[in-house]
C-alpha cells in the first residue's frame, strides 16, 4: 500500500482528501503546514505529497524547496484559481503537478495514480527482488501478489501464471498454444478457447477499460502480448 501525505491548513480539505484516498486504498498521513509536512516525510515512509501552497508557519513553496533537498518523491500542489504565478514557481522548483481548488475526487485519484506510476517506473520506489513492474502493474513472484496502481488485485493461479509469462517478455507475442503449454503443462488441445477466457478475466482485473486495454493486447491471428511501456 502506498502512503500519501496530505498537507493543508484547512482541516475540512484534509478530511475530504483523507476520505477520497482511503477509499481508493491509500494510507494517509496528515500535516497542516510546511514544517509538519517535512517532519512527517522524515519520520514515515511517504510515497507522494499533496500540499497546499498558502499555509501559515511554512508555505508550500518553501516546503517544496526543502523537500527537493532531501527526496525526489512526487509532490502535487493544491492551488487556488488566482495562484497562477505560484503554480508556475512550484513547477519550476520541482513540483510534479498541481490541482486547482475546488477539485473533484475522480481528478485527485487520477492524478495521484499517474504520479505514483511515474515515480515507480523511474525507480523512486523500491521494487522487490522477484518483482516485475510494467506501467502501473507490479507482480511479486515470491508472494504471488499483483498490484495495479498500488492496489492489490485477486488473481487465480492460472491468471497469475499467464500474466507472469507475458510480463517476463514484454512486447513478445505468445500464441495461445505457447501460453497453454507453459501454463497448463499439457498438450494444447482446445488452447484458444481456454486461453481467451482467462485473458478476458485478466483484462477485467488489471485494465481500467477492458474493452480498450492498455497493457494486455491481442494481436489478431497471432496471440497475446504485454505492452512494453
Amino acid at each position: 500500500m502506498y502512503n500519501i501525505l496530505v498537507c493543508d491548513d484547512e482541516k475540512d480539505i484534509v478530511s475530504a482528501l483523507r476520505i477520497y484516498l482511503q477509499t481508493a486504498g491509500y494510507g494517509i498521513y496528515e500535516a497542516y503546514n510546511g514544517k509538519e509536512a517535512l517532519s512527517q516525510i522524515r519520520k514515515h515512509e511517504i510515497h507522494l505529497v499533496l500540499m497546499d501552497i498558502m499555509m501559515p508557519e511554512m508555505d508550500g513553496i518553501t516546503a517544496m524547496v526543502k523537500i527537493r533537498e532531501e527526496t525526489n518523491l512526487p509532490v502535487i500542489l493544491l492551488t487556488a484559481k488566482g495562484e497562477d504565478t505560484d503554480k508556475i514557481l512550484g513547477l519550476e522548483i520541482g513540483a510534479d503537478d498541481y490541482i486547482t481548488k475546488p477539485f473533484q475526487p475522480v481528478e485527485v485519484i487520477a492524478r495521484v495514480k499517474s504520479q505514483l506510476r511515474r515515480y515507480m517506473q523511474l525507480g523512486g520506489g523500491t521494487v522487490r527482488k522477484n518483482s516485475m513492474l510494467i506501467g502501473g502493474i507490479e507482480l511479486d513472484d515470491a508472494s504471488k501478489q499483483v498490484k495495479v496502481d498500488g492496489e492489490t488485485v485477486s488473481l487465480t493461479p492460472t491468471e497469475f501464471n499467464i500474466l507472469r509469462m507475458l510480463m517476463e517478455k514484454p512486447g513478445k507475442v505468445f500464441s495461445p498454444k505457447e501460453i497453454y503449454q507453459e501454463v497448463w503443462k499439457e498438450k494444447p488441445v482446445g488452447a484458444e478457447g481456454a486461453v481467451a477466457v482467462h485473458i478476458r478475466h485478466l483484462r477485467e482485473k488489471i485494465e481500467i477499460n477492458p474493452a480498450e486495454p492498455r497493457y494486455l493486447k491481442v494481436i489478431w491471428g497471432r496471440g497475446y502480448k504485454m505492452e512494453a511501456e
